[in-house]
C-alpha cells in the first residue's frame, strides 16, 4: 500500500503533503531533521492520510493536494487539533 499523508506544524502553522509506504517511519524522518524541506518547521504531526493500492494513484492524489484546488480542499476538510481560524 502507498499512503498520501498531510503533516501539520502547529508551531509554524504549516502543512506538508507527502507519499510513503510507511507513514510512521517517514514522520520520524521529518521530525529528526532528515528531510531538508521540513526540518526548519519541526515538530510535525500527521493530521490526515489516505491509502492507495498503487504508487501512480497515490502520486495523482499527492499532486492534487499540492495544487491550488487541493489546498482549498485541505482548508475545508482537514482541521488540526487545537488550530483556530
Amino acid at each position: 500500500m502507498f499512503y498520501v499523508y498531510v503533516l501539520y506544524s502547529s508551531d509554524f502553522e504549516r502543512y506538508y503533503v507527502g507519499i510513503s509506504t510507511n507513514i510512521q517511519r517517514r514522520l520520524k524522518g521529518h521530525n529528526s531533521a532528515k528531510v531538508i524541506s521540513t526540518k526548519a518547521f519541526r515538530p510535525w504531526a500527521i493530521v490526515h492520510f489516505e491509502s492507495f493500492p498503487t504508487r501512480i494513484e497515490a502520486r495523482h492524489r499527492e499532486k492534487y493536494l499540492k495544487s491550488a484546488a487541493g489546498r482549498r480542499w485541505r482548508k475545508l476538510n482537514i482541521r488540526p487539533r487545537g488550530a483556530t481560524e
